[in-house]
């Protein structure tokens, strides 16, 4: 998992309260078995024209002109901006995956569902939770500057607005740990490999027909 301690990037504004993760992953793309190429589906009905399937090529369909993500002053953009109740709906990792894949690296928010908020802390993507006036009035900056982009300092836990205001954020300590570090529940339970490689030696000379394979 790639570790975040400092981002700087430009910021989108999802200007819409109560975003579920069919919106953000339809349910179509969730038949794939793999854990990449969920990004050129990230908010698929909104973002395109025309109804989208596994496997089309982006390159051939209808973007929609009108839809945030679509706009030139926000390509690229890797913080989203969003209202109350992000990540409602039902409980799909998908739908931090595409998120992740798309580009983003933090959402921020008044409010975001409790499962997809804790999906996010595990698949590298930071949630941050926001005093609603503070989101209301980001909102209005991300509108009136062109280019508009914030500092996220994880480490000093605080989000730096451009003329140079420093918003402090909570974030729960094992999961600030885990993101400053790069570590996922796999990566965390490797931190012991020793550990496991030494206890299954010393099994095996105990139990040594646990070693025994069957044809």
């Amino acid at each position: 998992m790639q570790a975040f301690t400092v981002h700087k990037g430009l910021v989108a504004p999802m200007d819409r309260a109560n975003v579920d993760t069919d919106a953000i992953i339809p349910k179509q793309f969730l038949k794939s078995i793999q854990r990449t190429g969920f990004g050129p589906n990230l908010f698929d009905e909104w973002r395109y024209l025309d109804p989208g399937e596994p496997g089309q090529d982006p390159a051939v369909r209808k973007p929609n002109p009108d839809f945030v993500l679509n706009q030139p002053r926000y390509q690229g953009a890797s913080i989203l901006l969003a209202r109350e109740n992000f990540g409602c709906g039902s409980s799909r990792e998908h739908a931090p995956w595409a998120l992740d894949q798309y580009g983003f690296r933090a959402i921020i928010a008044p409010s975001f569902a409790d499962i997809f908020f804790n999906n996010c802390f595990k698949n590298g993507l930071l949630p941050i939770v926001l005093p609603e006036n503070v989101v209301a009035r980001l909102f209005d900056e991300v509108f009136a500057h062109v280019g508009y982009q914030l500092t996220i300092d994880l480490p000093q836990q605080v989000v730096l607005t451009p003329d140079g205001q420093a918003i402090p954020f909570d974030v729960q300590a094992f999961r600030k740990y885990c993101l400053v570090n790069g570590f996922d529940d796999i990566g965390l339970t490797l931190r012991h490999a020793d550990k496991i490689r030494a206890f299954e030696a010393e099994r095996l000379v105990r139990m040594p027909w646990l070693g025994q394979r069957t044809l």
